[in-house]
C-alpha cells in the first residue's frame, strides 16, 4: 500500500478535486489518503489561545481537526471512504476501494505519540506508514519546491529546517522503512497511469533519512 498525505493548504484549490479523482481511479484498495488539519486545526489553535488549554487538549482536539477534513475529503469525492482503525484499512483494501484515514481513534490509543504541536499531520502519515508497512509515503504539499534538486535525496533535517515538513519528523519518519517523497500539489499527473515508480522518481524529490545529527 501506498500512503499520499494531502495537506490542509489544498483546500479551495482546483488542485485538490484533481487528487482525489486521481487517487480514487488508481487506488484499488492500495492508497490510503492522510488528511492534513486545514482550517479546522487553526481553528484549534484560536481555541486554545482563547481558553488557556494545555497542548494535551489541543493534540486530542487537532486529531478530530485531522477527522474533520477527511470527512470533508470523503465527502468531496462519493468514491472514497473512511477508516479509523488498522481492521478497516485493511477491509477497504479488499474492497478495492480509495480510502481516507482519519487518524484520531488510533493515535490517541498509542501513548507513545507526543501531544504537542510538534507532531502534525506529516510525522502521523509517516507513522501510519509505518504501521501498515507501505512502501512508499507520498507528502503533497502547497510550497514551491523549485529550490530543491531531483538529483539526489533531500537530507530529511534539511526540509525540517525549511519548514516544508514538520520539527518531529525525524522521530517517526527515520526509523522506517518506507520510502518518502514530496510533490507539489500541481503534480497529480505523475499518477495518470497509476501508482508508477519510475515517473514518481522522475518528478519527486527523495526524502534522505540520512545525517540526522
Amino acid at each position: 500500500m501506498w500512503v499520499v498525505k494531502l495537506g490542509g493548504s489544498l483546500l479551495g484549490s482546483p488542485e485538490l478535486p484533481r487528487w482525489l479523482d486521481t487517487l480514487v481511479r488508481i487506488s484499488d484498495g492500495k492508497v490510503l489518503i492522510v488528511p492534513g488539519g486545514g482550517m479546522f486545526a487553526d481553528a484549534v489553535r484560536e481555541a486554545q489561545d482563547t481558553a488557556l488549554v494545555n497542548d494535551a487538549v489541543a493534540h486530542h482536539l487537532a486529531l478530530l481537526a485531522m477527522d474533520q477534513f477527511g470527512l470533508l475529503l470523503a465527502g468531496m469525492n462519493p468514491r472514497l471512504v473512511t477508516a479509523s482503525s488498522e481492521l478497516e484499512i485493511a477491509e477497504r483494501g479488499w474492497q478495492h476501494r480509495g480510502i481516507v484515514w482519519l487518524p484520531s481513534r488510533m493515535v490517541l490509543a498509542d501513548e507513545n505519540i507526543p501531544k504537542n504541536w510538534q507532531v502534525t499531520s506529516d510525522s502521523l502519515s509517516a507513522w501510519i506508514a509505518d504501521k501498515i508497512g507501505s512502501e512508499h509515503l507520498i507528502l503533497v504539499k502547497s510550497k514551491t519546491l523549485a529550490g530543491y534538486s531531483k538529483a539526489s535525496p533531500i537530507a530529511m533535517q534539511t526540509l525540517i529546517a525549511d519548514g516544508v515538513i514538520d520539527n518531529a519528523f525525524a522521530e517517526f519518519g527515520a526509523g522506517t522503512n518506507t520510502q518518502i517523497w514530496i510533490l507539489n500539489k500541481a503534480d497529480s499527473n505523475v499518477f495518470a497511469q497509476g501508482l508508477n515508480l519510475e515517473k514518481l522518481k522522475e518528478q519527486a524529490l527523495s526524502v534522505s533519512k540520512l545525517n540526522l545529527t
